[in-house]
Formats: structure tokens, C-alpha cells, sequence
């Protein structure tokens, strides 16, 4: 690039970027007495720019006088897109033409979700509110108990049914065999009457009880009889089968050899019983020492 083909006079004098500033008519060269400059330029005088600098606000473009905004007054000269012709339109083509999520299904969720909770939350508190309503009305009028009062179970704990009683009988109730029967000429039987059954020293005589349980085990029959000052024993038999040891009618209430008025007392012994029906006989076999009175023979648990 040089000063000539450039229409500089000097090189030092020439502007590579005149053409930013120059006028339309020195862009054609016809402006200047030398066909390729502005108008009335000296040689030797640098050239000046169309554009200098100013302050900010005194420039006018287009000759128009600047325009002050103030903040909270609407602009006159503005007008929203959808007031003027075809803005509806505009809008709407390109809102079809958008592919991303509407930022108002997002809020609509949001407040669906939010409604959801809070109908829940009020569902949950009118719940309890009934819930405990029905407790005080049904605790209502009901005192409890004061202050050091004492409070007793109204239930008694469960355990275990309480037995019922066993059965007792009198002698003279019972079959008598072989010769045994019932007398009263010795005072002091326990039975209602006086009444007792003798005539058991005779061999073979027997008196068979028939008694019923309700539970089968091992009880403890007891014997109610009278010697007269000296030991006794009889043959025990139950359900059809003798014990192996005689039941032991000793001479516990010390009484004289011969006063059989004085030698009333108990004795007993462990029989098995079955559920339901059972005898149990006190007989004379060979070899017991059958001097004895029967009053009574009951049951007690072992």
C-alpha cells in the first residue's frame, strides 16, 4: 500500500482506515480537489473523523430529541407484541413449535401435590378428633379411684378347678357278707345312729363299698373302727384284687384288752382307683386277726 494509490499526499499522512470516516462522497473520489479525500483538505493537515467523541446524552440520532424513561411510568412509544397485528398469531406458532416442557405443568403438579398432602393431613386430624370424642364420651360419668384407695381384681388369676368332695359313707350302708352285720351294742360308733358292723372274726365276712370317682389316681382310704384293747388287720381288696399287705388296725387309742367302747380310732391305706365305678372291700382271709369294728370309710386325696 502506498501514498499514491491511497490519494495521501504524504505517507506519514496516510489513514488506512479513512474509509470508515470519509463521506459517501469521498468513497467515489469526487469530493476532494483530488478526487480521493473529503472536501477543502490541506496537504500536510491530518485528517479528522466524522464521528468524534462526545458526552453521554448529547448525541442525536436521526435529529431526535433523546427520550428520558423513568422507571414505573409506562414508555409511550412501547407496545407488547400481542397488541399488534398478527403478535396472537406469532405467539401461538411458536409456542407449537417449542418441543420442552411448559414451565406451568411444573406448577400445576406442584400445587396437585401440595392440595393432596393437605387433604390428608385434614383427613388424619378429623380422624383422631372422632376417635377421641367416642373415648370421652364412653370414660365420661366414670370416677376412678382416689388417692390411696385400694383396688381389688375383679377376676380371680385362673388355676386350677377347685376339687369337689370325696365320698364318706357309714358302715352299716355297705353289702355285708359272710357273716359281718350291723349291731349297736358297743357305745361310741361315730355313725349317725350308733350303728356299726360286727361279726367281721368270722372267716369269709366282708363289707364291699361301691364308690365313684371323678378322676382316676391314687387316693388315700380311710377306716373308721374299734378294738377292743389289742391289734387287728383285715384283707384289702379293690376292683377284684387283694393287696398284698393287710390294712393295719392297731391299737392306736390305747385302750384297755377288752374295752371295745375305748378302742374306737382311724386308720388308712393307699388304694388306685379308676375313673367312674370302683369297690373296695375290707374282708377276713386266712391268717388276718379279724377282732374288729367298722363305723365308716371315706376318701381323701393322697
Amino acid at each position: 500500500m502506498t501514498a499514491g494509490n491511497n490519494g495521501a499526499d504524504t505517507p506519514e499522512n496516510d489513514d488506512p482506515f479513512g474509509y470508515l470516516y470519509r463521506s459517501e462522497g469521498g468513497e467515489g473520489g469526487a469530493s476532494g480537489p483530488s478526487g480521493g479525500g473529503p472536501a477543502g483538505r490541506q496537504p500536510g493537515v491530518p485528517r479528522t473523523s466524522y464521528n468524534q467523541v462526545r458526552a453521554v446524552g448529547q448525541r442525536q440520532y436521526g435529529q431526535q430529541a433523546p427520550q428520558q424513561v423513568t422507571y414505573g411510568q409506562q414508555n409511550a412509544h412501547y407496545a407488547a407484541p400481542e397488541t399488534l397485528p398478527g403478535g396472537d398469531r406469532a405467539r401461538s406458532a411458536g409456542g407449537q413449535g417449542n418441543a420442552g416442557p411448559e414451565p406451568r405443568r411444573g406448577r400445576n403438579g406442584l400445587l396437585i401435590g401440595a392440595v393432596a398432602v393437605v387433604a390428608v393431613v385434614c383427613i388424619g386430624i378429623g380422624v383422631a378428633m372422632l376417635t377421641n370424642g367416642k373415648d370421652g364420651q364412653d370414660t365420661a360419668g366414670k370416677q376412678g379411684p382416689a388417692a390411696g384407695d385400694t383396688v381389688k381384681p375383679t377376676d380371680k388369676p385362673a388355676g386350677k378347678p377347685k376339687p369337689g368332695k370325696l365320698p364318706k359313707e357309714e358302715a352299716g350302708s355297705l353289702r355285708l357278707d359272710g357273716g359281718a352285720t350291723t349291731v349297736k351294742d358297743v357305745p361310741g360308733a361315730r355313725s349317725s345312729n350308733g350303728t356299726y358292723v360286727g361279726g367281721m372274726n368270722t372267716p369269709g365276712a366282708a363289707a364291699t363299698w361301691t364308690v365313684d370317682v371323678d378322676a382316676p389316681g391314687k387316693y388315700k382310704l380311710w377306716v373308721g373302727y374299734g378294738v377292743p384293747g389289742k391289734d387287728a388287720n383285715l384283707t384289702l381288696n379293690v376292683n377284684g384284687t387283694a393287696d398284698s399287705r393287710p390294712i393295719n388296725m392297731e391299737n392306736f387309742a390305747g385302750a384297755p384288752e377288752g374295752a371295745w367302747d375305748k378302742g374306737w380310732t382311724k386308720t388308712w391305706s393307699y388304694v388306685q382307683l379308676n375313673k367312674g365305678t370302683n369297690t373296695v372291700k375290707l374282708s377276713c382271709e386266712r391268717g388276718n386277726q379279724c377282732d374288729v369294728n367298722l363305723d365308716k370309710v371315706w376318701l381323701a386325696r393322697s
